[in-house]
């Protein structure tokens, strides 16, 4: 699960998913950006996790390298910017199929954006959860 900073919507998106699981299934996120590097996710992030179960408090911001082709199956993007930043780090076409768009799962092809709620109030993290929850519930289906 890949956002720009790694606070707001790709550590909803792992810990939505990592609930939704079998503990043999690791799920991890990035961002495409440094700037918060060691940080915790946003406080917004965890109230609305936490107000649905899920607790991302053991998550820290780390930046997405080159090896994370290597480590992750699937690496999924919350935003076309982000997708393109991972893409350009492909080494070839195999770093490049492992590259998708997270909203796709819910509307295949459309490559819609999981806006960024990190400028916006906290109905923003509300939407931005039940976008990743949807989409999550179709990964975990296709998991199976």
């Amino acid at each position: 699960m890949v956002c720009l900073g790694n606070i707001c919507r790709s550590p909803l998106a792992e810990g939505i998913l990592q609930s939704k699981v079998s503990d043999n299934v690791f799920v991890d996120s990035a961002g495409t950006a440094g700037y918060h590097v060691g940080n915790l996710p946003d406080s917004r992030s965890i109230d609305v996790a936490k107000k649905y179960g899920i607790d991302i408090t053991n998550q820290r911001s780390r930046k997405f390298s080159v090896e994370d082709f290597d480590n992750f199956d699937v690496i999924y993007a919350m935003d076309d910017s982000n997708f393109q930043d991972i893409l350009s780090l492909a080494k070839n076409q195999s770093d490049s199929g492992k590259v998708k768009m997270i909203l796709n799962e819910i509307h295949p092809n459309s490559d819609a954006n999981v806006p960024d709620p990190y400028y916006g109030g906290d109905l923003g993290f509300e939407n931005v959860y039940e976008m990743l929850d949807e989409a999550c519930a179709i990964i975990v289906k296709k998991l199976q």
